[in-house]
């Protein structure tokens, strides 16, 4: 069976997907790099482009994530920042990012997270999204879990709580209707791994039989 390598900068995120893979009992390694991000706004392009160096570095089957967020009515760029969520220092700025949105009435926006598995053959990609509004004030507190500082100021679709108050427990069973592309991921990953065992067991049999013809 393959090694699986998840490459990222960030523990956080590293913490919070490997506790899924634990579950389903599959291994992952993990590989600390910053990889650079081309210049272009749409965030299958930057996941994919960091698949390859991330394969090109360690030369084995690696996925990697990346997460957008997209303010609906952000003062004349609707949408923004989108896939520069970490480039445009938002995240990094959250008290400049409520200033910003202070007059602004339709605080809707939304987490959309892209992750890419490449093998050197092929790449595979796997969605999700976490639609929600925009907090006044910054609530709750930074955790080893989170991915984003936007954490503190995002409140999930049918929720009161930002993502930071929320317990483990209340993040995993939020009414928002929120998918997961890890979860997405893991899925198919587990029907490729049975396929992988069933393909070599196949190998196995074809060379006994052949042996003993």
């Amino acid at each position: 069976m393959e090694n699986l390598t998840y490459i990222t900068g960030n523990y956080g995120k590293y913490v919070s997907v490997k506790e899924k893979f634990d579950k389903e009992g599959i291994n992952i390694d993990y590989f600390k790099c910053d990889l650079n991000e081309p210049d272009v706004n749409n965030i299958e392009i930057i996941s994919k482009e960091k698949a390859r160096q991330a394969f090109e570095i360690l030369k084995t089957p690696v996925f990697v994530a990346d997460s957008g967020f997209y303010i609906e009515d952000y003062p004349g760029n609707p949408g923004y920042p989108g896939a520069f969520v970490k480039r445009s220092g938002i995240s990094s700025n959250i008290r400049e990012l409520l200033e910003t949105m202070k007059q602004v009435q339709n605080r809707n926006c939304y987490f959309l997270d892209c992750l890419t598995f490449f093998d050197g053959q092929e790449y595979f990609q796997f969605f999700g999204v976490s639609k929600g509004t925009l907090a006044h004030e910054v609530r709750g507190e930074q955790n080893k879990r989170a991915k984003s500082n936007l954490w503190l100021v995002f409140i999930p679709l049918n929720c009161t709580k930002t993502l930071a108050q929320m317990t483990d427990e209340e993040r995993c069973n939020r009414p928002d209707g929120h998918t997961s592309a890890t979860d997405a991921f893991i899925d198919w990953y587990k029907k490729r791994m049975v396929k992988d065992v069933h393909n070599e067991k196949t190998k196995k049999l074809t060379k006994e039989e052949a042996f003993h013809n």
